[in-house]
């Protein structure tokens, strides 16, 4: 099989239709399900997440969301998107989406987007065209806040006693270029997520086989307009309710004009809060 990274290659010395957008470090993490300290499948896994690390592009200078909206402004973050307590006891629900500008430099300041993927996986490299569904549900410049959405915690239900929320498991680490390729004769303006695994090095196993997580991967990446009302198509999933749905930027969003996808270009769309791919 030729390596997904040769085919990188190539594409980016014929720089005509193809131009490297970001590079960065990627991380796929998973939560076992409650009371359950490893996952043997899919069915075994409560969240399956990505975090990236965006280190360089063709932009050095990114736009993100306002510091003080979405969850980058609240308290505490349980990391399953449920409500959580503050030291005052009042419950945040999760807020509302990003929203606002604040430029970074991401060749000089840590930038972390935390996604989770609804599936609990990643898509399956012999289904192509079938379409997965996920979400930005954390942007930050705190690494503490990462790591507070992946711990776990022990907690009381009135109906079911004491409940353990386990860890969340790192499952694999590597590098990711996001590129943009421009329209041809046979294809319009896309995007794509190229990813090869750092660490494990040798071939997937479990759980890294239940997830679809191989050595090297390529996603058509599209971004979901948020002034676009309907389902989830083919993807099975209705979207997140209209008040978590990320709130771009003017100039975003006429990237995305008034199609339902677009391409994730430039890459900012991905720091908001509520950003749906």
């Amino acid at each position: 099989m030729v390596s997904v990274f040769v085919c990188l290659f190539v594409c980016l010395m014929s720089s005509v239709y193809c131009i490297n957008q970001e590079r960065g470090e990627i991380f796929f993490f998973y939560r076992p399900k409650v009371n359950k300290e490893e996952a043997h499948s899919v069915d075994d896994v409560q969240r399956f997440y990505i975090v990236m690390r965006p280190e360089s592009g063709e932009n050095p200078t990114e736009e993100k969301q306002d510091p003080l909206s979405g969850k980058e402004g609240s308290d505490k973050y349980s990391g399953d998107g449920d409500a959580t307590t503050s030291s005052s006891g009042a419950k945040n629900q999760g807020g509302e989406g990003g929203h606002g500008v604040e430029k970074v430099n991401i060749e000089k300041q840590l930038l972390l987007r935390f996604i989770v993927m609804v599936r609990k996986s990643l898509p399956d490299p012999s289904k192509k065209s079938q379409p997965f569904w996920g979400f930005v549900e954390m942007v930050t410049t705190n690494v503490e806040d990462v790591k507070a959405a992946l711990k776990g915690e022990e907690y009381e239900t009135k109906t079911r006693g004491h409940r353990h929320k386990p860890r969340a498991r790192a499952v694999g680490e590597g590098i990711y270029p996001i590129l943009r390729h421009k329209p041809s004769p046979t294809r319009k303006h896309h995007t794509h997520l190229v990813y090869k695994l750092e660490f494990p090095s040798n071939r997937a196993q479990e759980p890294q086989e239940s997830m679809n997580i191989e050595p090297e991967g390529s996603f058509l990446i599209q971004i979901r307009n948020p002034e676009q009302g309907g389902g989830g198509g083919r993807s099975g999933f209705g979207g997140l309710q209209r008040k978590r749905r990320a709130q771009f930027p003017a100039h975003l969003q006429a990237h995305l004009g008034h199609t339902r996808f677009g391409a994730a270009d430039p890459p900012d769309f991905l720091n908001y809060e509520g950003c749906e791919l």
